[in-house]
């Protein structure tokens, strides 16, 4: 993992819906604003050295998103994409309602593609890596089962999450060999960064993750939700939807989401999986640059 430059970045704080919410500012603030949003159970700190990159040409700004990395955690688990987008408004207010251009992972994704729909005259540009949410097929398969089944079963979810609490570890390194056997195309290097930066140690010398593991419990917005066709169909910014050819996700170019975007188009990294930004991120950060240039 590259070192972080002397002038690293400033560590700041803003507050949304009762939270005192993190970002980290790379600088540089008469630059387009360009926000990078990461994925669930994950951290600010894993855009940094992208972020490095990014800085020269652009004000870098990267949040932690409720219940992630140095923000609060939000009392009785409110965690849904509806429960974040406000979150992000509440930021861009926060640099100034200049607009801005959105980079962001998975979750990230999700709630930056709500937020553009809701927003779009905030947003120039909006590049989206895996965050869609789920496919047709996915959707269709659960909602074989009755609304009332699938609020059943989060319910129960929900109160597994309670009664389990949180993992723990007895090292970071311990930490790390289990993220990597989550996902082994993650090199052994930013492994550590991101373990090292996203956990911390516990009275009884355990390590846990920064991240409120209720987290894992989604929501019950979100049990036979209708596809958010309606909101990409208002998007009229340029958009870049980003997969990994050895992802579990689908490919909205083939399962027919693409259609709902207004100027959107899908690039493919090969040899990258959910983490394509991170498993390939040279050409990651080609295909960005070409995006935003």
């Amino acid at each position: 993992m590259p070192t972080i430059a002397e002038a690293g970045p400033q560590r700041c704080f803003y507050h949304s819906r009762g939270l005192r919410l993190h970002y980290l500012d790379w600088g540089n603030p008469g630059a387009p604003v360009l926000i990078l949003i990461h994925g669930g159970l994950e951290h600010a700190r894993v855009w940094d050295a992208l972020a490095q990159q990014l800085r020269t040409d652009w004000h870098v700004v990267v949040p932690d998103l409720r219940g992630h990395g140095d923000s609060d955690w939000s009392s009785g688990g409110a965690y849904t994409i509806v429960d974040m987008v406000p979150d992000i408004a509440a930021l861009v207010t926060e640099l100034g309602d200049r607009p801005v251009t959105l980079v962001a992972h998975s979750l990230g994704g999700n709630v930056a593609i709500h937020y553009t729909a809701l927003f779009p005259e905030r947003v120039e540009r909006l590049c989206v890596i895996e965050g869609l949410g789920f496919s047709p097929k996915v959707r269709a398969r659960r909602d074989e089962k009755s609304r009332r089944e699938q609020l059943r079963e989060w319910v129960d979810k929900a109160r597994a999450l309670d009664q389990q609490g949180a993992r723990s570890y007895p090292s970071v390194a311990a930490a790390v060999q289990r993220l990597r056997e989550h996902d082994p195309l993650l090199s052994q290097q930013l492994a550590e960064y991101v373990c090292e930066q996203g956990m911390r140690q516990t009275e009884d010398g355990q390590w846990r993750w920064k991240y409120d593991h209720l987290i894992r419990g989604n929501g019950a917005a979100e049990v036979a939700s209708v596809e958010p066709s309606d909101l990409w169909q208002v998007i009229q910014c340029p958009v870049l939807l980003m997969y990994g050819t050895e992802s579990w996700a689908s490919n909205p170019e083939h399962d027919g989401r693409l259609q709902h975007f207004a100027q959107a188009r899908v690039v493919t990294v090969d040899k990258a999986g959910h983490n394509l930004h991170h498993h390939q991120p040279e050409v990651f950060m080609a295909h960005l640059r070409e995006f935003l240039a």
